[in-house]
């Protein structure tokens, strides 16, 4: 398959509208046809409160402007709020996920026939962040067919910040391909991270099928959380959570899908302060209550 061909496969991939695909009784009538870009707008509202949310907690914490980059999509009502998009961060484990959608990019048969050890060895690199089997799925696909495929989806652009890069296999290895960008071997910018679930809601990373797949696999029950960062923060809350998170040294991570209670929402944050943990566990709080309490006003109009 080459770059065409992967190509082909995005204009031909049909909306989400098979049963098991994420979808809220509350879902915007333009959700499956809404592209967030870099013209996209945000929402006026909803990006001044989480400009107040960010301020609070990164004075909280002792974090700077340049240490935090946040992004909330609420998928109900398709507002949108965006802090530092576009600057990219030396990712960590995150780019995990670009790993999942080339496997599935090149085979594609995996959508309805997937093996079980299979299935169980890609939810342990997603959800429990192995890197053990992360290395293995990246060595049976060759990093830069993995980033043929990111590429492909435009979830990385050297001409807007970067975006997601799979450059090193997990754990050791000699072999590397830092981004044109920052010469990370492992990167990402909130921007295409919120567009990566974006599309995987959508059902347009690959195929429906393929994305009813991933997401079963990024949930994966028979696994367990790690309890930190956006996790921890909505421990207790009627939400269910699908995400990919990161840590290496300074760099702390979260990006999660949340659904329940009325609420479909992206959140992503990528922060490099030692209490950035800490940092994510009160930010997946507060913007969790600030899109209930807007829901609530916003709900007689959610569907225009």
């Amino acid at each position: 398959m080459n770059r065409l061909t992967v190509l082909g496969c995005l204009s031909g991939a049909a909306l989400c509208v098979v049963a098991g695909c994420s979808v809220s009784s509350h879902m915007h009538r333009n959700f499956h046809g809404y592209i967030l870009d870099f013209t996209t707008p945000v929402d006026s509202a909803l990006q001044a409160k989480l400009e107040r949310v960010d301020a609070d907690l990164r004075g909280q914490f002792g974090l700077t402007t340049d240490q935090a980059a946040v992004g909330v999509l609420d998928l109900n009502t398709l507002r949108l709020a965006l802090i530092h998009p576009d600057r990219e961060e030396y990712a960590a484990s995150v780019p995990k996920v670009g790993i999942l959608l080339a496997y599935f990019q090149w085979h594609p048969e995996a959508a309805t026939h997937l093996n079980a050890q299979t299935r169980h060895e890609l939810g342990l690199m997603v959800k429990a962040s192995d890197n053990e089997r992360a290395a293995r799925f990246s060595r049976e696909l060759g990093l830069k067919q993995i980033q043929a495929v990111l590429d492909a989806y435009h979830l990385y652009d050297p001409d807007h910040g970067g975006g997601i890069w799979v450059g090193k296999h997990y754990g050791q290895g000699a072999e590397r391909y830092g981004d044109p960008v920052g010469d990370h071997s492992h990167a990402a910018t909130v921007r295409q991270l919120l567009r990566y679930f974006l599309m995987l809601e959508q059902g347009r990373l690959v195929s429906p099928a393929a994305s009813k797949t991933m997401r079963e696999i990024f949930a994966s029950p028979d696994i367990p959380h790690d309890p930190a960062k956006f996790v921890k923060g909505l421990a207790g809350r009627d939400v269910q959570i699908i995400r990919k998170w990161g840590s290496w040294e300074d760099w702390r991570h979260d990006s999660a899908v949340v659904t329940g209670g009325g609420r479909h929402y992206i959140l992503v944050a990528l922060t490099r302060h030692p209490k950035g943990d800490e940092y994510l566990v009160e930010l997946a709080r507060r913007v969790d209550d600030l899109i209930q309490s807007a829901n609530e006003v916003l709900a007689p109009s959610a569907g225009g």
